[in-house]
């Protein structure tokens, strides 16, 4: 699906709440004030029923025309002339929303490091804060992939009023791998000498540290399979001949040292290291204390889908998830994306998430 130019009408802005009796976080600490920048696409209707939160994965932001074109262009998933669209940035992060950057009420310098632990139901509480401003009570549909799919299913428990379907992709509590890849993320931030404790200053900011972290993390979002077809044991495009030095590279190894390099620019470290704690701590059932009464809430139906060579969220463990969600009486269906691209399959090749939604069928459905 080509993301061809769609015309829509786009309102941006932030909304800042708790400047003064703080917004309480689950780790036991506080942010005071909470800005959430938000985008919206479209206008809701008379009734105010047709309005899709759109929840962004670990690097997004609040423009899902940014990241997600192709949701928008004709037959597409969202028909911008029927739905109004709405994106947030998330807590933690660098693009808008309270995140480490920010300024501590309690201190007047930038969290850095003593930014708390956020998790998703607090960035689904915020959310909640702002869909309550803009005057809407009740979601259409929540729809995210990975961690934004961990924001859609919260939304079915924690306001099991207040939205009629989710949406997740690629989307289940982390196993024990994908905990192990964020820890060593994690680690090389914190090992590189310009982080300082979280205490570099803008300029400084393009990490070493951070660069190794994202190219590790595009080896999650990948399968062997399409990095075999892409690059194999190709030489660096560069004509670099690993077979005469120590330096030069494999084809592999440039592409990896090529997303790194972008990602620094346009990334935070201590937002990095913020968000890969709040996906690691997605785990309903222990915010609940049991499977039973965390999925027993739901009220939405609910979508789990997976995708075929997702290492990172493996379609079995999707699987597992949604069977579980459903034994407690939730209506959960699970489809799967049969595709080579891994956990980015849902962004590389939208058409086939379209496919198994049955092209928008499965939202009013």
């Amino acid at each position: 699906m080509s993301a061809a130019p769609c015309t829509f009408h786009l309102i941006q802005g932030a909304f800042t709440f708790a400047e003064d009796e703080g917004f309480p976080l689950e780790s036991g600490g506080q942010l005071r004030p909470v800005t959430i920048r938000y985008a919206q696409y479209g206008e809701p209707n008379a009734a105010r029923d047709n309005v899709v939160l759109v929840c962004h994965a670990l690097s997004g932001s609040a423009k899902v025309d940014d990241w997600w074109p192709e949701l928008f262009v004709e037959g597409g998933l969202l028909d911008l002339e029927k739905y109004c669209v709405i994106g947030t940035n998330i807590l933690g992060s660098c693009y808008g929303s309270t995140g480490p950057n920010s300024i501590n009420a309690e201190t007047g310098e930038p969290y850095g490091a003593d930014f708390p632990l956020v998790t998703i139901s607090d960035i689904v509480r915020a959310q909640a804060k702002l869909l309550d401003h803009l005057g809407i009570d009740k979601l259409k549909l929540a729809i995210g992939g990975s961690i934004g799919g961990m924001q859609a299913l919260h939304w079915a428990m924690d306001f099991p009023d207040r939205v009629e379907h989710a949406i997740a992709i690629g989307t289940a509590p982390l196993g024990a791998l994908g905990l192990a890849l964020n820890h060593i993320q994690r680690q090389v931030i914190r090992l590189d000498p310009s982080w300082n404790n979280a205490s570099y200053a803008n300029d400084d900011s393009l990490s070493e540290g951070l660069s190794i972290a994202r190219q590790i993390a595009m080896l999650s979002y990948k399968s062997a399979e399409l990095f075999d077809h892409r690059y194999g044991r190709k030489l660096n495009r560069n004509g670099e001949d690993p077979w005469k030095h120590h330096a030069a590279r494999f084809d592999v190894g440039g592409y990896l040292d090529h997303q790194g390099e972008k990602f620094v620019q346009r990334f935070d470290a201590n937002s990095y290291l913020s968000i890969t704690r709040t996906m690691d701590t997605f785990d309903p059932v222990r915010k609940y204390g049991s499977a039973e009464v965390a999925y027993s809430r739901i009220k939405a139906k609910i979508t789990l889908v997976g995708i075929s060579s997702d290492w990172l969220f493996p379609p079995e463990d999707v699987r597992r998830f949604a069977a579980e969600i459903g034994a407690y009486g939730a209506h959960c269906d699970y489809h799967e994306i049969i595709s080579s691209h891994g956990h980015d399959a849902f962004l590389a090749e939208p058409e086939k998430l379209l496919q198994v939604l049955g092209h928008g069928r499965e939202i009013d459905s």
